[in-house]
């Protein structure tokens, strides 16, 4: 079964990603009997902690900078109640796939591998949602399709490029019938410009149809940089969505859309801001941390903008979402 939200929005939850990061000042950061972690309240209401006394610095120069890895230490502590929350908190805002990376947990592959199983196996004990299996390095991608239980749940793997080593990943999609997501990343470094962007990937979908991909499980990523390291770097990513949108009708185009605002204040207004853009543009998925940005209100943007601009002839998938939602919230 491919994806399919029905004329509205696919989200990809970001936040399970080894990489996360909370600032030590941020006020969910809370010390309680002599130890320091971070709150949060559980789905069933109940107030917990993640222990993460034994990583935090005792100098108090240390910690006005430093940044709490949250989720790998989730993860080496093995807290399954934190895991839980992480991965049910970002379904009940609305994610559909759930991502999941462990490259930062260790520099050894072997290493990677254990973590990358672990966690296929105790996602899917947590969640009938798709998986995404994220990671860099290839092995470790096939190390967790091989975790993966396919009678709970299709896999997806993220991501096939032109980089050497990646193409292997078509072949692993076909094998384990995954949905497959490509990236615009070239043979040789980032894309420097839209056309580079829809050249890459236009690449990617040649190999993906020798490898009899479906075209409803095919995720397209033309990639998001940051504006503050490239003024330029937004346009480049939706002239790309544009033109790909136009070469393939029926594709998924998606992005980490979040990336846009490294370093700049109010990163959540210029999200918020860059995903209207993103949708206008044709991106029917997106790459988000669904509980600081709720896809719903972007979900309901592309109802009534594609009523708007006649890509939903007479507002029928308009007039069905608005009469869902009445009975939904009636009931």
């Amino acid at each position: 079964m491919s994806i399919n939200n029905k004329g509205g929005l696919i989200i990809i939850g970001e936040n399970f990603n080894a990489t996360r990061k909370i600032k030590a000042s941020s006020p969910r950061v809370v010390r309680e009997d002599g130890k320091v972690g971070i709150a949060y309240t559980d789905l069933d209401g109940s107030k917990r902690m993640l222990d993460c006394t034994d990583i935090f610095p005792e100098n108090p120069a240390e910690q006005k900078s430093f940044m709490i890895p949250h989720i790998a230490q989730a993860l080496r502590k093995k807290d399954l109640n934190y895991i839980t929350w992480a991965i049910r908190a970002q379904e009940k805002a609305g994610a559909h796939i759930i991502d999941l990376c462990v490259d930062e947990m260790s520099v050894y592959p072997e290493e990677r591998f254990e973590w990358m199983q672990w966690l296929v196996k105790t996602a899917q004990s947590i969640t009938d949602s798709v998986v995404a299996i994220d990671s860099s390095d290839s092995k470790t991608i096939h190390a967790g399709l091989e975790a993966h239980d396919a009678s709970k749940s299709r896999p997806a793997i993220n991501s096939v490029n032109l980089e050497e080593g990646r193409q292997v990943l078509v072949e692993m999609a076909t094998e384990k019938n995954a949905i497959l997501i490509a990236n615009a990343s070239g043979r040789s470094g980032m894309p420097q410009n839209a056309e580079e962007r829809v050249a890459n990937l236009t690449q990617c979908m040649e190999m993906m149809d020798k490898g009899n991909i479906a075209i409803t499980d095919r995720f397209l990523d033309p990639l998001v940089f940051p504006i503050g390291a490239g003024p330029d770097y937004g346009n480049h990513y939706l002239d790309a969505v544009r033109t790909l949108r136009q070469m393939y009708p029926e594709v998924h185009i998606f992005g980490g859309h979040s990336n846009v605002s490294f370093g700049l204040p109010r990163r959540k207004l210029l999200n918020h801001a860059f995903v209207t853009l993103a949708i206008l543009a044709g991106c029917d998925a997106l790459m988000v941390d669904p509980i600081m940005n709720p896809p719903k209100v972007f979900e309901e943007f592309r109802y009534a903008a594609d009523a708007l601009t006649a890509k939903d002839e007479y507002a029928l998938r308009y007039l069905k979402y608005c009469r869902a939602e009445k009975a939904r919230t009636t009931s």
